[in-house]
């Protein structure tokens, strides 16, 4: 009997997401040695997709590591927190110098960070990689976004790209930088994926009270924006889900799922991390919020048929003409989400010496992953341009882009104002774009109120330097 062949690389915890790495990672010609803590998934992932490539199952930790050629490279694919620390536990023992463990998980980069530094300490390398896509791009070809050493990128980046998403011929993958950049700009992609979903779920709810369009009403225009500007993958599945019909009441799909949004984490992480920098990315955090409202069902009761309105029906006088502000409304808000999320990557970047490239980021997420959509070819060309962009916004393209229906962004949102049509994600998209763009804000006045009560100095528009007026005294003004 002939000994099993060594494994290229390995995956450790065979839930659906890891079941397909392995499968994606088999039929790209790899050798993958496969591992869970219950053999019965391991047992059915041979017997079910055995034919695709060359699996080398394992029962025990120790024989799935010694089934790995060296340096051995083994991709953890369980759920985040104490679990991926209690596999890292089990393996680092077993390992040599120079091995490499990839967490493929939705880890938070801070215990990327952690476990990185941990590993290098032993000489090992840790790879804090970001993959999206869901189930079916760990299958078909997701959108990865691996962090760590340069060197480790060198033995693994070639496998990782092999099996990535190609969008025109190039891997979405890329080195992003070093210990927790991977796992954070994966952070900061499902931020932005929380945005772009309530920008389209709002945009929904304003051509259903708008138009009173059924949800196949609706999904007929989504298909239709899908054929522009606004083409990507959560257009598109909107459409979808807008045509479902639910095939126990015969009604629309949408109408009978419950109104309470859920989340997994990533989408506090990103606006937590936004206060941290001071970075305002608060479409992601309109966006999170939202959800927790949707959830606040003693509240929402509460306030349901009790607080006064004083709001009329959307007028609509021209359908064609209010679905296209909605269109342009949904295109210009959706730039300042990835606006805001690219100068949050800048900025962590910046304090973390992580050196991202962020075109390259643009780039990566054309294609495998949740977001992936036509304009971010637009986003990776502005990057290209200058590499060092202050504000995505800022940009000719997206300058003139959103110029073109900011008189629509207006109506929409004053429209949904008067109806009293929740809209925090378009509000709050314009209040910063108007924020950014003016020539002069009321934070003067709110540094001058911190200087009354608290001594916080405040500094002049004339002269350079930091001053306190001496507010509980005689009023005069001393340098600080």
């Amino acid at each position: 009997m002939s000994a099993a062949p060594a494994a290229q690389i390995g995956v450790t915890g065979l839930a659906v997401m890891g079941r397909n790495l392995a499968r994606n990672l088999a039929r790209h010609g790899y050798t993958v040695a496969v591992h869970n803590r219950s053999q019965a998934r391991t047992d059915s992932l041979v017997a079910e997709h055995g034919h695709e490539g060359t699996f080398v199952p394992s029962v025990t930790t120790e024989e799935f590591v010694a089934s790995l050629e060296r340096p051995r490279k083994i991709v953890v694919m369980v759920k985040a927190g104490a679990a991926t620390d209690a596999v890292i536990d089990e393996l680092v023992p077993l390992l040599d110098e120079g091995d490499i463990v990839i967490d493929a998980g939705n880890a938070h980069f801070p215990d990327t960070r952690r476990r990185e530094a941990a590993l290098r300490a032993r000489g090992l390398h840790f790879v804090g990689t970001g993959v999206s896509g869901g189930e079916e791009g760990a299958l078909n070809g997701p959108s990865i976004m691996p962090g760590g050493s340069r060197e480790s990128y060198e033995v693994l980046g070639p496998i990782l790209e092999d099996i990535s998403a190609k969008v025109d011929g190039v891997p979405c993958c890329t080195y992003v930088g070093p210990d927790g950049a991977g796992h954070f700009v994966k952070m900061v992609h499902n931020g932005i994926e929380y945005a772009d979903m309530q920008l389209i779920a709002e945009a929904y709810d304003l051509l259903k009270q708008g138009l009173g369009a059924s949800a196949a009403e609706i999904a007929d225009i989504f298909r239709t924006w899908n054929e522009g500007d606004l083409e990507s993958f959560l257009i598109e599945i909107t459409a979808e889900v807008l045509s479902q019909v639910d095939a126990e009441t015969g009604a629309a799909f949408v109408d009978v799922v419950l109104d309470q949004a859920e989340q997994k984490g990533t989408g506090r992480w990103t606006v937590q991390n936004g206060l941290d920098l001071g970075v305002p990315i608060t479409g992601i955090a309109e966006a999170t919020f939202a959800r927790a409202l949707s959830g606040s069902v003693p509240q929402r009761t509460a306030a349901r048929g009790t607080l006064p309105a004083h709001a009329a029906p959307i007028a609509v006088a021209d359908r064609d003409a209010f679905v296209e502000d909605v269109r342009l409304a949904l295109y210009a808000s959706k730039v300042v989400a990835y606006s805001q999320g690219f100068d949050q990557i800048a900025a962590a970047s910046a304090e973390n010496g992580w050196d991202i490239d962020r075109g390259a980021m643009a780039r990566i997420w054309r294609g495998g992953c949740i977001i992936r959509a036509r304009f971010l070819n637009r986003i990776t060309e502005a990057y290209e341009r200058d590499g060092d962009l202050p504000l995505l916004l800022a940009d000719e393209y997206f300058t003139g882009a959103v110029a073109n229906g900011v008189a629509a962004w207006r109506r929409v949102v004053a429209q949904a104002a008067l109806a009293g049509v929740p809209v925090p994600a378009f509000s709050s998209s314009l209040a910063y774009y108007d924020g950014v763009r003016a020539e002069r804000l009321p934070a003067a006045l709110i540094q001058a109120q911190r200087d009354f009560f608290g001594a916080h100095t405040y500094r002049r528009t004339d002269r350079d330097g930091t001053f306190h007026t001496d507010w509980s005294g005689d009023r005069t003004e001393q340098p600080a």
